[in-house]
């Protein structure tokens, strides 16, 4: 499998995006100085006009975002602007300036100057010109980048409203959408509509297709990817759920097929509804605004899990409400690594691997739910990003009970 910097690729046109992401960054590391407040909001200014591609380059993003919240609210200081500050404290000391009276403690820590009364500094005799040139030419310099740093943090600040008002119009255009797609989900019409299927998978003459769902009529008809719908109480997961031959298409495409970075929910492509496996296991990006999975995190909590216990996860044949069992931070692991990966466990050979994969699970869990599972039960797992390490995962595993 194809990586770059730990990062694996699915596919060749994967790799290529990521090998041009990785690029950019190296570009904006060599002109933005990464460990400073002024390089910080330099790369995030210049990444309002850069469209990465990779899952490098959105990892690049958020990573840079983070810092940059931080600086602006005083989360993070930068070292050097502090020692900036000092040098300049040092050299008003030393050119003979007084401190104000707030800051007489301050003055015997820096150095031995001598905080004069109103009448002393009276007395002072005039500087010398030459010296008085120096200090107007110092004031000017020192006004002068005021002034640029005034013009720079008001394209920053126009920049970013820009930037996070797009966000929100692109954000509730999103939400716009799912509620209407909720909507065509709930069509009281449905009934009366004819669907035409097309098989997401080649079965013999001896499996029986299903029919679909009256409620699905309407959405299957718009997109025949759709394979079901997830909905989660108290949460913005409330989605169509997706299915298509490879997992890379609905990573960049919403339920219109129009490139959007939320993307869709979406089924493993080697999971069969019709046939069914031991495991369905369902992605979706973690988007800080809470859209797709960006709200599955809330089961850390183990407060939260114990009020929402419950899953809904109808597919378009067949409706289905899953209990909770398993929450876990995991990651996608090398293939020479050898360990349990969560994320390949779609079937069991025999009752003794499930239940290892069961014990493997419960072993990983934040907290013990007291669900457990048999070898013949319907799991379904939940998986999303998640930050806090490289190609980290969080994942909510729950058994089908009706």
């Amino acid at each position: 499998m194809l990586e770059i910097d730990g990062i694996k690729f699915r596919s060749g046109a994967d790799y290529q995006a990521g090998l041009k992401d990785k690029a950019t960054i190296e570009k904006l590391k060599e002109e933005f100085d990464i460990n400073t407040r002024a390089g910080v909001t330099g790369i995030y200014r210049e990444l309002q006009f850069i469209d990465l591609e990779s899952e490098l380059g959105r990892r690049f993003d958020d990573e840079i975002y983070e810092l940059y919240t931080k600086y602006k609210n005083g989360e993070l200081i930068d070292q050097t602007e502090v020692k900036s500050s000092r040098k300049k404290a040092d050299k008003k000391i030393k050119a003979g300036h007084t401190l104000p009276e707030g800051d007489v403690k301050a003055s015997k820590r820096t150095g031995p100057a001598k905080v004069r009364s109103k009448k002393e500094q009276s007395s002072l005799e005039p500087l010398d010109p030459e010296l008085q040139r120096e200090v107007d030419r110092i004031i000017r310099r020192s006004n002068r980048r005021r002034t640029i740093l005034i013009v720079v943090m008001g394209l920053i600040s126009v920049g970013c409203l820009s930037y996070f008002g797009n966000y929100m119009i692109k954000a509730s255009q999103a939400e716009a959408n799912a509620k209407e797609l909720a909507a065509l989900k709930d069509s009281s019409a449905a009934s009366f509509i004819s669907v035409e299927q097309v098989l997401k998978k080649d079965y013999d003459d001896t499996v029986v297709i299903p029919e679909i769902l009256d409620e699905y009529k309407v959405l299957y008809n718009k997109n025949k990817s759709l394979i079901g719908w997830i909905k989660i109480d108290d949460t913005k997961i409330d989605y169509p759920v997706m299915q298509t031959v490879n997992n890379e298409y609905y990573l960049k495409h919403n339920f219109e097929q129009k490139e959007d970075a939320n993307g869709c929910i979406f089924l493993d492509s080697k999971c069969d509804v019709v046939l069914g496996n031991d495991n369905f296991i369902i992605y979706g990006h973690h988007m800080k605004s809470g859209k797709m999975f960006g709200t599955l995190v809330k089961y850390a909590n183990e407060d939260f899990y114990k009020e929402h216990k419950y899953i809904q996860f109808d597919t378009i044949y067949e409706k289905g409400t899953y209990e909770v069992m398993y929450v876990f931070r995991s990651r996608i692991f090398s293939s020479d690594e050898i360990t349990f990966k969560y994320y390949q466990f779609i079937d069991a050979n025999s009752e003794a691997e499930f239940d290892s994969a069961m014990e493997e699970m419960a072993a990983m869990s934040l907290f013990d739910t007291g669900v457990k599972a048999r070898y013949g039960d319907q799991l379904l797992t939940l998986s999303t990003c998640d930050y806090q390490e490289t190609n980290g995962r969080f994942a909510v595993v729950a058994k089908k009970i009706y």
